[in-house]
């Protein structure tokens, strides 16, 4: 896919009718891509899950994509932020648990999203999003920035994936403790620069 997910994304309508349209064609992504992957999906699939005519999607998106994108932009948007925050503030634990509570109280969607049919689409675009993220300041002379915010949303976003796929429930607190040790702790800990503790 060479636009971004965020490019696609459609403004929203204002009719109480194509509301409901639209927010059908979006449970309709939803529920196929937690059976199919989003390439072997068809506009006319998501039309009929969603109770609508095939005209009608094109009345909404321009392509599956597109839909896709409107789906996904402003929950990537969020967590993106919230993952950003957690690499910077001074209480990280707080941050790391609010993203937690965020995706477990959007479960069905991040599920979806994440290790549904569409996951590798939606985590080009957290990464593409990551590459605009943090202060290059944070970053000690011998760590690329670019290299720190792929490292650490690349492994953020295996986590959240692992997470989502258990069928024994681990809490956000818990996975709160796996993120901080795991992913965040070890990359903001180790942002030192081993020439500042020589001297």
């Amino acid at each position: 896919m060479t636009a971004s997910l965020i490019a696609t994304r459609i403004d929203v309508p204002h009719d109480a009718r194509q509301i409901r349209s639209r927010n059908a064609l979006h449970g309709a992504l939803l529920d196929l891509l937690q059976e199919t992957a989003f390439d072997q999906i068809t506009i006319r699939e998501i039309s009929a899950r969603a109770g609508t005519g095939y005209a009608t999607f094109f009345r909404h998106y321009p392509t599956k994509e597109a839909l896709l994108g409107d789906v996904a932009a402003e929950e990537i948007c969020i967590l993106m932020t919230m993952t950003a925050s957690m690499m910077s503030v001074p209480d990280r634990f707080a941050s790391i648990l609010d993203l937690c509570n965020y995706v477990d109280a959007h479960r069905k969607l991040w599920s979806a999203l994440l290790t549904g049919g569409a996951g590798s689409i939606v985590r080009e675009e957290m990464m593409r999003q990551a590459m605009s993220l943090g202060d290059e300041r944070q970053c000690p002379s011998w760590l690329p920035p670019e290299l720190a915010r792929r490292v650490g949303v690349s492994s953020a976003i295996d986590v959240l994936v692992w997470w989502l796929e258990q069928q024994e429930t681990y809490s956000p607190d818990q996975v709160a403790v796996i993120l901080d040790r795991l992913v965040i702790g070890p990359i903001v800990d180790r942002l030192v620069d081993p020439d500042a503790l020589s001297g």
